[in-house]
């Protein structure tokens, strides 16, 4: 059987400085790759310790600059995974990380939003362990 998985979402930003101080410099995501292609344009890849990487794309035009943190409509966009909310909640506090909500329980992990300086929503989440009985 064939495999798959989804290795990388594109998410368009104002600019490629301010998106990896964003995402590398606060939520402590690696710098992946970041290569000069010409005429202005850069691959500039992004990733926590696993999961899918984000390519952030340049906007490049008007289209392109009104979609920045809408690129779903106003809904959560991203959801990030922690296997300790308490530390990484407070690790992103600290960091300047804006959150939208306080930390609240839920059937499936210990959540709570917060958004990018461009206006995309994500959760942090904890998933509550899987008791597989």
């Amino acid at each position: 059987m064939t495999t798959l998985g989804i290795a990388t979402v594109t998410l368009v930003v104002p600019d490629y400085e301010a998106g990896i101080a964003f995402y590398r410099d606060k939520l402590g995501f690696d710098l992946v790759h970041d290569t000069e292609l010409g005429g202005g344009k850069r691959w500039v890849m992004v990733a926590p310790d696993s999961g899918a990487q984000l390519l952030l794309a340049q906007a490049s035009d008007e289209k392109q600059r009104a979609a920045i943190g809408n690129q779903t409509g106003g809904r959560v966009s991203f959801f990030l995974h922690t296997d300790n909310f308490a530390d990484t909640h407070a690790r992103f506090t600290a960091a300047g990380v804006t959150f939208l909500e306080s930390p609240r329980t839920e059937p499936y992990g210990t959540v709570a939003v917060f958004s990018d300086p461009f206006g995309n929503r994500w959760d942090l989440i904890e998933p509550k362990a899987q008791n597989n009985d």
